[in-house]
């Protein structure tokens, strides 16, 4: 297939201007191509021999750099042409290097394996909000390979990111675990309601709540298997660098990081018992409080506030004993606890 057939993206489709201009071929610049091993010389005499006219190569307006069309201007400086038609690029850099990369994987000479596995490591750092299908289909990589480069190439700034815009442009939940739960909710709450109103106000998308209704269906739990597992790994994580897990003291543990995080979790906040547990833990006695609620106390009562605070501190006790014998080592393979919960 003759390099250039490509209509472009519909993405940077807006940036690109639809009039063809003719322009020096001395001025262009042939830098940062996604091709790492640089320009195919037989390609470019194949094309130079050629009785075919040129489609317009594709240029950067502000920096003009060739974006598609490498092997063509050098097909016109064989023929020994000083002026080439360009249809002009008005993006940024970053974008201009995408475009780049989506005009060479389908037509011409397509990009090789190497050349577009990088380019996906180099778009995780320009555009880490993308979301793995948007990298696959502007790479034509498969997503799953994508996944995988992305994991290896993360950087902390692209670890934190709690959404990534997907191919249609739309924002979506990196872990839609939470929007599941809050579909769950809501399903339950509100029976008749469309796929799109819980959808909407979820922030998933209606197949997601789809499958959210035919697992209520089977009494399953809204989040699958999988992501249950990884929710498992991170909270693990999360306590262990809080100082926390089975067996811990407590006296490591960052309260004010734990509240933080307990609060944020919608499936707490959303139901009647997880909102008791958070009012119960928001009401502690901080160490600048403890020495005025003592003066407080009347004396005719030291006994009986004693007592109850024995009574309440051994509540709690056994209360953690309890949670963590069903994350600890009573229940050591916790995958199969997961199983057993649907």
């Amino acid at each position: 297939m003759m390099e250039g057939t490509s209509k472009g993206p519909s993405r940077k489709s807006g940036l690109l201007d639809s009039d063809v201009e003719s322009v020096s071929v001395a001025s262009l610049v042939t830098a940062d191509s996604p091709r790492l091993a640089g320009e195919n010389v037989e390609h470019a005499y194949a094309i130079a021999r050629s009785n075919t006219a040129f489609p317009p190569i594709i240029v950067h307006r502000s920096s003009l750099r060739i974006i598609d069309g490498m092997h063509r201007l050098r097909a016109a400086v064989l023929q020994g042409r000083d002026e080439i038609d360009v249809t002009f690029f008005d993006g940024s850099e970053k974008d201009a290097f995408i475009l780049a990369v989506e005009s060479n994987v389908h037509h011409g000479l397509p990009l090789t394996l190497a050349d577009r596995t990088a380019a996906a490591e180099r778009i995780f750092k320009s555009h880490p909000e993308w979301s793995d299908r948007a990298v696959a289909a502007a790479t034509g990589l498969a997503a799953k390979t994508v996944a995988a480069i992305r994991r290896r190439s993360a950087t902390g700034e692209a670890a934190q990111l709690h959404s990534r815009i997907g191919r249609d442009g739309k924002v979506r939940p990196v872990n839609n675990a939470e929007g599941r739960r809050r579909a769950g909710i809501l399903l339950v709450q509100n029976p008749d309601a469309s796929l799109r109103e819980i959808a909407k106000a979820a922030g998933i998308s209606p197949g997601t709540v789809r499958d959210v209704r035919q697992r209520l269906r089977r009494n399953e739990d809204p989040v699958p298997l999988r992501q249950r597992k990884a929710e498992l790994k991170t909270v693990q994580k999360i306590r262990a660098a809080m100082g926390g897990g089975p067996g811990a003291t407590g006296r490591g543990l960052d309260q004010k990081a734990a509240m933080q995080a307990l609060m944020r979790d919608p499936q707490l906040r959303m139901s009647s018992d997880g909102r008791l547990l958070l009012r119960l833990f928001a009401v502690h006695v901080e160490t600048r409080q403890r020495q005025r609620l003592i003066k407080c106390i009347p004396s005719r009562w030291p006994r009986t506030v004693t007592e109850l605070a024995y009574s309440c501190a051994r509540e709690w006790y056994q209360f953690a004993k309890q949670l963590e014998a069903c994350e600890g080592g009573e229940t050591a393979d916790s995958e199969q606890v997961l199983e057993d919960a649907g």
